[in-house]
């Protein structure tokens, strides 16, 4: 059996971790925010199902990251409940603020026992590093040795995604390169990905159908023959195609070690819209190998 766990994992929202997975694995999850912004709206934080309809309605949406103030009650309550330590692990700092605030609620409680790191990634790219950061924990592993972990995982996994227009990511001022993108015709399908902690181009093909068979092509290629392949496939109002799509790739990736099926943060969405569909795909998975774990330390 391994030690205890010493450091407390956080992240944030954005990974759209499953909450059942997050709870197995002790990985505590700080919510970012997404509004209407009409008095329609009342400021509430909106669910899924809300913000798509609101999206489809035309209604603006805003999203904001997680406060100072909530970094700091959670990190209080990780320090609090016996870790030793803390690391807190978020979506990238070119697409959201949320790792600043991060910072400052670290120096506010602990800027010894709290690290903080910036994924430079998104959605399960974020998910699967926070995973296995939690995994490499539960060996009793060092927080420096837990954030190196965390910090190859994320830079190992390709973000993927499909959206039906730009226009939520350009009114976002996210799309970055992908500008050269915009299309007028309404069967224009862009595909983009997550390099270097910013959203980029790939190339735009012209049915949903394409879109989905470039994705699985993309991902499978992203696989390559390495074993223990893990891949997420996440979602906005798309189940019935984000589970096709999970379906076909578990066929075509028999070393794929994980799978997870889960619907985008709103947050995320907010910026994406309706029908988007992504694939995050981390060649080897997110387990932690023998070799990187301390003498008598065990998967638990």
């Amino acid at each position: 059996m391994g030690s205890a766990v010493t450091t407390a994992v956080v992240t944030d929202s954005a990974a759209g971790l499953p909450p059942e997975r997050a709870e197995s694995h002790g990985v505590r999850v700080v919510p970012l925010h997404a509004r209407v912004d009409d008095p329609a709206g009342g400021g509430r934080i909106l669910a899924t199902d809300e913000l798509t309809a609101a999206l489809e309605q035309g209604r603006r949406v805003s999203t904001a990251g997680a406060t100072v103030p909530e970094f700091t009650r959670v990190y209080r309550e990780a320090l609090g409940s016996g870790a030793d330590s803390v690391l807190s692990v978020h979506l990238s700092g070119r697409l959201s603020g949320t790792c600043d605030a991060a910072r400052v609620a670290a120096r506010e409680v602990d800027p010894v026992r709290i690290h903080v790191l910036d994924s430079r990634s998104v959605a399960m790219g974020l998910g699967f590093a926070a995973l296995a950061a939690a995994e490499r924990a539960r060996s009793g592993a060092t927080v420096s040795e837990v954030s190196g972990v965390a910090e190859r995982a994320a830079s190992r996994a390709a973000v993927l995604f499909s959206v039906r227009t730009l226009e939520y990511l350009r009114r976002g001022g996210r799309i970055g390169s992908a500008a050269a993108l915009v299309g007028t015709a309404l069967s224009v399908r862009p595909l983009l990905r997550v390099r270097d902690g910013a959203i980029e181009a790939v190339e735009k093909v012209r049915t949903t159908n394409r879109a989905l068979s470039r994705l699985r092509e993309l991902a499978v290629a992203t696989a390559g023959a390495q074993p223990g392949v893990a891949v997420a496939v996440q979602h906005l109002a798309a189940p019935r195609r984000a589970n096709e799509l999970a379906s076909s790739l578990v066929r075509r990736l028999p070393s794929c070690s994980d799978c997870v099926v889960s619907e985008i943060d709103p947050t995320v969405g907010a910026h994406i819209g309706p029908g988007a569909l992504g694939v995050v795909v981390l060649p080897g998975g997110w387990h932690v190998p023998d070799t990187e774990r301390p003498p008598g330390a065990g998967n638990r």
